[in-house]
This record gives structure tokens, sequence and C-alpha cells, in this order.
């Protein structure tokens, strides 16, 4: 049986970190994503999720320097889970994508939800 650990998400890009690592480019990055939906009272839901994206230039990801904050991007990936200890001494778990596609979408691209 073939096992898959597969995301993909189309969103909205908050910050961003780009740095080197052995002459190839690599861009930590945030990015929000919405689910609209209707509650109970048939009212209009907005939920709101910040990820935690790591892309490392290559065949399907390329042109780093082109993601910047407030600009769309289409994303696949796969997710990766860590647990540590922070300063604190409080066990803590941070949930990554690592990114194997990444699409940056037009300037006018408008990310719209429907509910």
């Amino acid at each position: 049986m073939e096992q898959i650990n597969r995301i993909e998400l189309l969103g909205v890009v908050g910050s961003v970190r780009q740095q080197r690592i052995n002459d190839r480019k690599m861009a930590k990055f945030t990015m929000v994503t919405n689910r609209a939906y209707k509650n109970k009272e048939g009212e209009p839901v907005i939920e709101t999720q910040w990820h935690n994206v790591t892309a490392f230039e290559g065949k399907n990801v390329q042109e780093l320097e082109k993601v910047e904050k407030g600009c769309a991007v289409h994303v696949w990936g796969r997710l990766q889970v860590q647990k540590y200890t922070g300063i604190d001494g409080v066990d803590r778990t941070a949930v990554d994508v690592i990114c194997t596609k990444l699409v940056i979408l037009p300037s006018d691209t408008d990310v719209q939800y429907e509910m």
C-alpha cells in the first residue's frame, strides 16, 4: 500500500525570509488561507488559518525572489511535524509545509472564497 503525505494550498503570503544555503535559494514564508462556510444558523463564517512554508529552489520551485508579502501563491508539498521543548520547558509541536511545487499567481489575481 502506498503512503501519501500531500498538501495543496492556495492563499496569500504574509511574511517572507529568504536566504542562500550552499548556493541554493531558500525561502521560509507564512501564508494565509480562508475557509468560508455557513454555521447552523445560516450565518456566513470565515475561518482563517496561517501556514509555515519552506521552499528550496529547484525544478518545480523557481523565482523565489518574487515571493513577497501580499502576493497570491499556489503551493503543493508535504507536511513535516517537529516536536521540541521550548526555552520555557514546555513541549511544543511545529507543523511546516515543505514545498515541492510553487506557482506565483499574477499580481491582479484576487484569491476569492465562495460560500
